[in-house]
């Protein structure tokens, strides 16, 4: 079970949500929190230093801070991002300008969601199709990202392992085929 942080960013700074959290995290929650879409990268320190968040849902203005990249990338903190609602949003003007392939390279643990379809238009798989093709990721980097996908889930790390050995067996068998 946990709480999350969602919706518009720009003048709702995570900062203002420090007790909601704080009483989560005493109720055994986990805590998650959309930052660094629309927002500053500062959303995201704060939402990792004042809300103690676990996972960032979408995060992609983290690149405009290499010092929070560094930290990003040293505590694995996993960055849940909807690269269709990111155009829709005009945080990007096109899909090949998207910052996702770019994330992944420097080693942070991005993964490919949808973010509301039925508004932003688009499921996980045109997520994933729309990515793939603009930006040409190989079939290792998709791989990863779904990988990153079940890393960063809150499931029982059985489970995690579990799913990410279907993965790599579902690609031995592509490869195997091909």
């Amino acid at each position: 079970e946990g709480v999350g942080l969602d919706s518009s960013e720009v003048g709702f700074p995570p900062e203002n949500f420090t007790r909601t959290f704080s009483v989560a995290a005493e109720n055994g929650l986990r805590k998650v929190a959309h930052a660094g879409e629309e927002g500053p990268p500062e959303y995201i320190w704060s939402s990792l230093d004042s809300l103690g968040v676990s996972r960032i849902d979408h995060g992609v203005r983290c690149t405009e801070d290499q010092n929070l990249v560094e930290r990003i990338i040293k505590e694995q903190i996993p960055l849940t991002v909807c690269p269709l609602s990111n155009i829709k949003l005009c945080v990007f003007d096109k899909m090949e300008d998207h910052n996702i392939k770019k994330m992944l390279d420097q080693g942070i643990r991005v993964t490919i969601n949808s973010d509301d379809p039925a508004y932003f238009g688009g499921y996980i798989n045109q997520n994933y199709i729309a990515v793939q093709q603009a930006l040409n990721l190989s079939e290792n980097e998709i791989i990863e990202i779904a990988k990153n996908g079940f890393r960063s889930s809150f499931l029982p790390q059985q489970s995690i392992n579990s799913h990410i050995e279907s993965i790599e067996e579902f690609s031995r068998q592509v490869n195997k085929s091909a």
